[in-house]
């Protein structure tokens, strides 16, 4: 059956304090479409970020290329209890990997049958030479450090280059796995550090006051909470087939809103001491402080999200 892929949580959360106590793994962060590939009943089964893939759903191409791939068959024959989890590399908000890195599937998670423990995954030290075996592609690790600083782990933002052309800058982020740690929670999770976060927020991580006498506390959060990797990543997500128009905008902003308050509000209110916050004046500061970062979005002529379907 389909098993969502868990979320991965921005380093310095509650969710994610003690990850670098240990022996951490730092992968770069691929920027496409979510997917994972499992066996059941004798066939090989293809879920996107969010749900199976049946026969009307292919999530930009991913199961119409994958679902004749001879390496998965090769490998579901030997382990047909394992599960792959990878981003299917399609355009998405970075557009400048290399021409042969499109179109793949590059696997960043195995798992196996809960034993107990949600997110049961093998470590990357053992799922990595089986899938070089058959010739799987996988994402692979940047470096592998014992009880990194954020600071340590934040210097690879720089380093991460993995699929991108030759100067054309950087990866979207990295991603930190502690294969030994759950968090206060009991759950099993993984850290990011996303490249526009950490640039944007260093000043806050250095201990800089989120607020202020003369400031709003929801202006205030919108300015120190919200990324502009959220709102690309909306953008991204929405399908339009004749370019970008302010028809669009709506649906943007109810989205950005929704993902905002999913992901960010227990960090809020960890970081603030539980502030009084008045969620209607919120989401008018959030919609003030999308205007200010993304301008383009509000205007004919933004461009629009490819979603590109691929027939490799």
């Amino acid at each position: 059956m389909f098993v969502k892929y868990q979320h991965i949580e921005k380093l310095g959360t509650a969710e994610t304090d003690g990850i670098l106590d240990g022996m951490v793994y730092i992968f770069p962060k691929l920027d496409g479409a979510n997917g994972s590939i499992w066996y059941e009943d004798g066939q090989i089964r293809f879920g996107s970020r969010n749900h199976y893939l049946g026969e009307n759903n292919d999530n930009h191409g991913f199961k119409a290329t994958m679902h004749n791939c001879k390496a998965l068959e090769a490998f579901f024959a030997d382990y047909p209890h394992l599960r792959l989890y990878g981003e299917w590399l399609v355009p998405h908000t970075l557009k400048t990997y290399c021409q042969e890195a499109w179109h793949t599937f590059w696997v960043f998670d195995v798992t196996r049958p809960a034993t107990g423990i949600e997110g049961d995954y093998l470590p990357y030290d053992e799922y990595m030479p089986i899938l070089n075996t058959y010739g799987i592609d996988l994402i692979p690790a940047l470096a592998v450090i014992k009880n990194p600083t954020p600071e340590q782990a934040a210097r690879l933002l720089d380093s991460n280059t993995f699929l991108i052309q030759d100067g054309r800058g950087i990866g979207k982020g990295i991603v930190l796995k502690n294969y030994q740690y759950s968090n206060r929670y009991g759950r099993r999770t993984w850290a990011k550090i996303v490249t526009n976060d950490f640039k944007a927020k260093a000043l806050i991580a250095m201990g800089t006051p989120l607020l202020n006498s003369k400031t709003a506390i929801e202006d205030a959060i919108a300015n120190d909470f919200l990324d502009v990797s959220l709102i690309e990543k909306v953008k991204a997500n929405i399908h339009v087939t004749h370019g970008w128009t302010n028809q669009q905008i709506p649906q943007l902003l109810g989205r950005v809103w929704h993902d905002f308050v999913t992901e960010e509000i227990w960090e809020i209110l960890r970081k603030l001491k539980n502030p009084t916050i008045d969620f209607r004046t919120l989401n008018r500061a959030l919609t003030k402080r999308i205007k200010e970062l993304k301008p383009e979005i509000f205007t004919n002529d933004a461009g629009t999200s490819n979603g590109t379907s691929c027939a490799a």
